[in-house]
Formats: C-alpha cells, structure tokens, sequence
C-alpha cells in the first residue's frame, strides 16, 4: 500500500519528497531529538544517506509508512508506522519525532494517535507497540496518555534500558 497523506486537526502527514532532505537532516541532527532516536546522533551524512533510502528502499518497495510532518506548512515533525525491527515483537511499531521549536504544543500525541488509528484502520492491525528509551519520560508519559501500556524492558547492548509499549485496539475502534 502506498504511502497515504493523513490528515489531523492541525496536521498534515504525507510522504517525504527529495526537497524535504534538508528539514530531515535538520530534524534528526539536533541534539534533543536524535538522543532519543535509534542508537542517537548520527553523523549527517549518514542521516543524509537514510533520507536518500527512504525512497530507494522504502517508498521504491513499498516497505512501509513514512511521512513528514507539516504544521501550518512547517515541517515540525516526522512519524513511521512499521514491521517491528524489535526481537520477540511480532507486529508493527510506530516512531515519531517532533521539532524542539514545536515541543509543548500536543503535536507529539497528534502524531501519535494519528498512526495507531492508521494501524488500526488502514492496516488492519489489532495492537501496535512502540519503544521508548527508558529516561524519555516525556514520550512515556505521551503513550500512557493514549492507551499504550507497558509490556517489559528491553536491555540495549550498551546497557541502556528501552521499554516496550502496546496499544491493543478496543471494541470502538481504536
């Protein structure tokens, strides 16, 4: 399936197009949002090198969604719905990034409950799961909001801790 333009209240998720690179690279070099984001602070090159896959690999093979995201035509924000890469995870797991410009605003949730409703809906999924380093309480304190609950925590190979979290849809739907 495609990569489909999702819409919130204030929102707008669509697909990365090559002129985005900059705002990615932006995105996942500051410091505040690449702490938190796989294993940290890339090189930029590397990030430059992801952005590229994302349409080589990602979008070119139809793996799974990933989008910009756009607030009053500003990107603040970048959102993933996909296989979970987790071992012992059998399902899909969301990824989301918010602009440190943009923090405080509920845009995280937005995004958040955008993708679990795109699982439920689009997807057909019956959970979704989500991995959160330990020490980023702010998006624990996000996906506890909206119904995702603690499963275990995972020990990463430099000893940190990561905690798994699930959302199961319920009878209404989500």
């Amino acid at each position: 399936m495609k990569t489909p333009v999702l819409h919130t209240r204030r929102l707008l998720l669509e697909p990365y197009a090559p002129a985005d690179e900059e705002d990615f690279v932006a995105l996942f070099q500051d410091a505040g949002v690449g702490r938190w984001m796989g294993d940290g602070v890339n090189a930029e090159a590397e990030d430059r090198a992801l952005f590229g896959r994302l349409f080589t690999k990602v979008y070119a093979q139809d793996l799974f969604g990933v989008w910009v995201v756009r607030h009053e035509g500003r990107t603040v924000g970048h959102a993933e719905i996909k296989p979970s890469p987790t071992p012992g995870v059998d399902g899909h797991e969301i990824v989301y990034a918010v602009a440190p410009a943009a923090w405080g605003r509920g845009l995280g949730t937005e995004i958040a409950r955008t993708l679990v409703a795109h699982g439920f809906g689009a997807l057909g999924l019956t959970e979704v799961h989500a991995t959160v380093n330990a020490a980023n309480e702010p998006s624990l304190a996000l996906l506890d909001r909206i119904g995702f609950r603690h499963v275990r925590d995972l020990t990463e190979d430099d000893g940190g801790t990561t905690r798994l979290l699930t959302r199961t849809k319920g009878p209404e739907g989500l």
